[in-house]
C-alpha cells in the first residue's frame, strides 16, 4: 500500500526528487518538504526529554530504543552535497556565534533544523477577519492591541538600526533534499508506511513524552490497585 500510494501520486513525474507539498496518495497527507531534518530534530528532542524520565521506566526503555533505532536509519541516509552544505552551515554559524551558539552538537552535526521542516499551510479558500485590526473608532482593548503591535515594530526597527539585523535560524541554508530512492530506503527499513506518516508518528511521540513528564507516570499510584485488578478472568476448563 505504501509504494502504491506514492506511485499513484507521482506517476506523472520522472524527477529524481519528490515534489514537496503535493498529495502523497493518502487523504490529507502532503509530501513533506524536508523529512530528514524534521525526523532528526524530532527524534533528538524526544531523546532529550526521555532522559528526564527514570531509566527504570519501561516506557522510557522501549521508546528510547525505538527512537534511537529510527534515528540511526534516518541519519545514515545523507543527501547529495551534504558535506559541502554542512561546511557552509558551520561557517555561517561561526560567523554568527551569538545567534547560533547552541545549534552544533558534539559530533559536529546541526542540533536544530526546525526552521527548515515547517510545512506549508495550504489556503482552504476561507477568508476571516478574526485577527485583523479593526478600523475606525476602537474599544480600549482594541486600542491596546494596536499600541502593543506598533511598539513591538518600533522596538524591532530601532534595535536593527543600532545593532544591525539579528541573525536567525531561518538564515541558515536549508539542507539538500533526499532523493526518491533514499526516501524509499528509509521507508523500507522503518517499515511504518510513508515517511510523512513516520514524521507524524514521531511528532505524536514527542508530544506524548511531554504528557508523561507532566503526569510523572513512573511514580507509584497514590491509591494502590486492589488485588487481581489487572488479571484476566479465569476461564477454568471452559473452551
Amino acid at each position: 500500500m505504501r509504494a502504491t500510494s506514492r506511485l499513484f501520486a507521482t506517476v506523472k513525474s520522472a524527477s529524481k526528487y519528490l515534489e514537496p507539498d503535493i498529495p502523497t496518495g493518502l487523504t490529507g497527507l502532503s509530501t513533506h518538504p524536508s523529512p530528514r531534518p524534521a525526523l532528526i530534530y524530532t527524534y533528538r528532542q524526544t531523546l532529550k526529554k526521555l532522559a528526564q524520565i527514570p531509566a527504570s521506566s519501561v516506557y522510557r526503555q522501549s521508546t528510547e530504543a525505538l527512537t534511537k533505532h529510527r534515528l540511526e536509519i534516518v541519519e545514515a541516509q545523507k543527501p547529495e552535497g551534504y558535506e559541502a552544505w554542512l561546511e557552509r552551515a558551520r561557517k555561517h554559524i561561526e560567523a554568527n556565534s551569538a545567534a547560533y551558539n547552541k545549534l552544533l552538537n558534539e559530533d559536529g552535526s546541526l542540533g536544530s533544523e526546525k526552521a527548515h521542516v515547517d510545512r506549508v499551510d495550504i489556503w482552504d479558500g476561507a477568508v476571516t477577519r478574526q485577527d485583523a485590526l479593526a478600523e475606525g473608532p476602537n474599544s480600549p482593548s482594541q486600542a491596546e492591541k494596536k499600541a502593543a503591535i506598533l511598539a513591538a515594530e518600533v522596538q524591532k526597527v530601532d534595535k536593527a538600526a543600532e545593532h544591525g539585523e539579528v541573525a536567525t535560524v531561518e538564515d541558515i541554508e536549508a539542507e539538500p533534499p533526499l532523493t526518491r530512492e533514499q526516501i524509499e530506503t528509509i521507508e523500507n527499513k522503518i517499515g511504518a508506511g510513508l515517511i510523512e506518516e513516520v514524521v507524524e508518528v514521531a511528532e505524536g511521540e514527542l508530544a506524548l513524552v511531554d504528557e508523561m513528564l507532566m503526569n510523572h507516570v513512573w511514580e507509584e499510584l497514590e491509591e494502590k490497585i486492589p488485588p487481581g485488578q489487572w488479571e484476566y478472568f479465569d476461564r477454568g476448563d471452559r473452551v
